[in-house]
């Protein structure tokens, strides 16, 4: 938090095609409907799909100087590698939220970082679409950190996703609501 007000810098990390940078605009996306301020960076490796993806989202009350994040407050990491490059970056007192569906065991981390495991492609399988584990994994991020809500992200989603992709709405919405109602079991 900065002195001048709510600031959460984040990192939403995983391979090209997991949907990280859905992930990202959609955060931005949500707490611009929120009346936040916000920055979203994308960073793509070279490969795109199946190569490293991640992108650096600011949400703060006031202006945001910079864009770029070099210890998150939170960080919300979608495969093994990811957490490998993040993980010691992430702040005392941060939040990770790990797709437990790739990443096996419990990282060793500052006991003061909270840890959600959450199986994100189980979770997406069991609503009909894998691909949705980003929404999942999103929504627990979002219930978990409670300064946003998942009926924005939700309202947010039909001008995030290109229209092409609109038949995924409520699949997206569903996945969105079941990250949150993992996060809140405490899971």
């Amino acid at each position: 938090m900065a002195a001048n007000g709510f600031s959460e810098e984040v990192v939403i990390a995983g391979f090209g095609g997991q949907g990280i940078m859905l992930a990202g605009k959609l955060l931005a996306q949500t707490a611009m409907k929120a009346g936040k301020e916000v920055t979203y960076m994308p960073s793509y490796g070279a490969e795109v799909r199946g190569g490293t993806a991640n992108c650096m989202v600011v949400i703060a009350e006031r202006e945001i100087a910079c864009p770029v994040v070099g210890n998150p407050d939170s960080l919300i990491v979608m495969n093994k590698a990811s957490l490998a490059k993040f993980g010691p970056r992430l702040k005392k007192g941060g939040l990770l939220i790990m797709n437990s569906s790739l990443i096996d065991g419990r990282p060793e981390m500052d006991e003061s970082i909270e840890i959600i495991a959450l199986p994100a492609d189980e979770l997406a399988v069991e609503l009909g679409n894998k691909k949705a584990a980003n929404m999942v994994a999103l929504g627990a991020y979002i219930k978990k950190r409670g300064r946003l809500n998942i009926e924005t992200a939700a309202d947010a989603l039909p001008e995030t996703i290109a229209e092409r992709y609109h038949k995924t709405l409520p699949v997206n919405t569903a996945a969105l609501n079941r990250g949150a109602e993992f996060a809140s079991r405490g899971s």
